[in-house]
């Protein structure tokens, strides 16, 4: 009995662990909507990962419009760390250690000067739609690679 009691205690351990693991840490990460903080349990599926919103009225005007807020969701999938940038968002190439810029808390890193100028031309969500719109999101970021349980 006592062997059945510590193993369920040892499955209840693991299975709170891994619930607390995977929720979001949603600190300083804003509605993709509107301007107020994100909340874990008003979420939706997007992409390859969830976005995050402060109600479900903005869930709703989301879901209604995804091409809208595509780039601030963009941006959220990388800011809760679902995404990782891969290259330069304009270009594709490789990323340069020292070209990048802070977007809304994101460092974004770029392959050149240029990209690095052309990026810091805009500011707030004019920088967030040039550097996270659809078409840079693909060429700069991609899914987020687990890393492998180390045994």
């Amino acid at each position: 009995m006592r062997k059945i009691l510590s193993s369920m205690f040892a499955v209840a351990i693991v299975a709170s662990a891994t619930v607390w693991a995977t929720e979001p840490n949603l600190e300083g990460v804003k509605c993709v909507v509107a301007p107020k903080a994100a909340s874990a349990d008003k979420s939706a599926e997007y992409k390859e990962g969830h976005v995050y919103f402060c109600c479900g009225g903005c869930a709703s005007k989301f879901a209604a419009n995804t091409e809208e807020f595509a780039p601030k969701a963009n941006h959220q999938l990388v800011s809760t760390k679902q995404y990782e940038q891969k290259a330069c968002p304009f270009s594709g190439q490789p990323v340069t250690a020292d070209k990048s810029v802070k977007v809304a808390n994101v460092e974004v890193g770029f392959c050149c000067g240029g990209c690095l100028k052309k990026a810091s031309s805009e500011e707030g969500d004019k920088q967030i739609a040039m550097l996270f719109g659809d078409k840079t999101f693909v060429k700069g970021f991609q899914v987020k690679k687990e890393k492998p349980a180390v045994q």
